[in-house]
């Protein structure tokens, strides 16, 4: 059985939520573009972006500085919310956030923010690359070595932190009977030899592998007899007959809502293997599958939602609020909440939601109009249509859309002096503008 294709209509609808869930939202017309490429040219753009050229202003703080990501606290965050703004690879950029939810690490538990860029660079490289080789390069990670404990991981005091999250959390699963707490311990021997020094300037640095510090003897992992080091056991982890079910399954739920019809999941499976574990066609294959399209709409991560809203409007990174508005909105990138990642069912509640009411704000902040200057037309619909263009026209259901029309008719109703009937309009607008960017429209996809 092949993966199946969605088969109907692609139009600028189909193609703002593949922006959304393949990246950070369309900027004014991109939808459109897309649209016109049909699905399969519109999968094909996205997978094949080719280089990076961000696009737009440079970054900058609230004294016009250029961002010093591994100095300046909240830089860091800061750099990778602008690549998510400034991106013309989309995909890339949210497979990169992909792999820092996958392969969580904070930086309370590594410290330096240059190990954390470095980190995030290498989700960039292998993006869309061997899942295989990915998990090789995270494994001697400076910053995953440091958060799950691979620099104090030696023959003669084994560690166990990351020999069991690569088979839980990484590659094969939790209660699914496909390791034991033997697999662990000796997963744990297979994974000695790392280890660092450190500078009184810059921390931790120097990070090798030292033979004297693994265990050479003969290790038993999954029925399995042999003398393994770190490169094998990523290799057996990937390898296991649990693993691509496991890869695909978690894979799908960053773009779709609900599992993976059983029938999706064996032939996602079969793909995966067949490609040599590339993730590539697999993210490809599930761009074009129906339920991507025809399913219920996913809770946009407050990353996602930011970035979105700032390419909606037009705006670059000029200030540092984003750091504590996206903290208080429940995602701090960088600081994963524990090494399973952030829980993308508990976006929103009654604190998070004041977090975007006040993200929408700020982000609109520059661009409030005047309503002693302003000269608006007195008409709901004509001021609806320019609060949508301001936001770059998002596509919008029937409720969300009446309801703010409505609101618009209502206040223009009350404009029962002349000074309110020049300045309402203008209040209106601004008001319009926020409503729409919290309303649950653009807060789903």
């Amino acid at each position: 059985m092949a993966v199946p294709v969605y088969r109907g209509r692609f139009g600028k609808p189909q193609a703002e939520r593949l922006l959304w869930r393949a990246g950070f939202g369309p900027r004014p017309g991109e939808a459109e573009h897309l649209a016109k490429l049909g699905l399969e040219g519109a999968v094909h753009a996205l997978t094949n972006a080719g280089r990076e050229r961000l696009r737009g202003p440079k970054p900058h703080d609230d004294h016009h500085r250029p961002l010093a990501p591994r100095d300046a606290w909240g830089h860091d965050q800061l750099w990778w919310l602008d690549r998510m703004v400034r991106t013309r690879r989309p995909l890339v950029e949210r497979m990169t956030l992909v792999w820092h939810d996958w392969f969580a690490t904070s930086r309370d538990g590594v410290g330096p923010a240059r190990l954390m860029l470095r980190q995030n660079n290498l989700f960039r490289q292998h993006a869309l690359g061997s899942f295989a080789k990915l998990l090789e390069e995270v494994t001697r990670d400076p910053a995953m070595l440091l958060f799950l404990s691979g620099t104090d991981n030696t023959k003669d005091s084994p560690n166990e932190n990351y020999g069991r999250e690569l088979m839980e959390l990484f590659t094969i699963g939790a209660d699914r009977g496909g390791y034991t707490e033997h697999d662990v311990r000796e997963q744990a021997r297979a994974l000695t030899g790392w280890r660092n020094s450190w500078s009184d300037d810059l921390g931790p640095v120097r990070f090798r592998y030292d033979a004297r510090r693994h265990d050479g003897g003969v290790k038993r992992i999954f029925g399995k007899r042999g003398h393994f080091d770190w490169r094998d056991s990523c290799r057996l982890c990937v390898q296991h007959r649990l693993h691509p079910s496991f890869f695909v399954t978690k894979l799908w739920s960053y773009f779709v809502p609900t599992p993976p019809p059983a029938g999706t999941r064996r032939a996602l499976q079969r793909l995966y293997v067949h490609h040599g574990h590339q993730v590539k066609p697999v993210v490809a294959a599930i761009l074009r599958h129906p339920a991507l399209y025809t399913g219920p709409r996913m809770v946009k991560s407050p990353a996602v939602y930011t970035a979105g809203l700032l390419r909606a409007v037009g705006r670059g990174i000029d200030t540092e609020a984003w750091t504590s508005l996206m903290s208080l909105a429940g995602q701090q990138l960088f600081y994963p909440p524990n090494v399973a990642g952030w829980d993308d069912t508990r976006w929103l509640d009654t604190a998070t939601y004041r977090a975007r009411w006040m993200i929408a704000g700020y982000a609109m902040r520059p661009y409030v109009l005047k309503s002693d200057k302003a000269k608006l037309p007195r008409d709901a619909a004509k001021l609806m249509h320019r609060a949508e263009t301001f936001l770059g026209g998002p596509v919008l259901t029937r409720e969300t859309h009446g309801e703010l029309k409505r609101f618009a008719k209502r206040a223009l109703r009350d404009a029962d002096a002349q000074w309110k009937k020049e300045q309402y309009p203008a209040l209106i607008e601004n008001a319009l503008r926020q409503l729409l960017a919290s309303s649950p429209d653009f807060q789903t996809c």
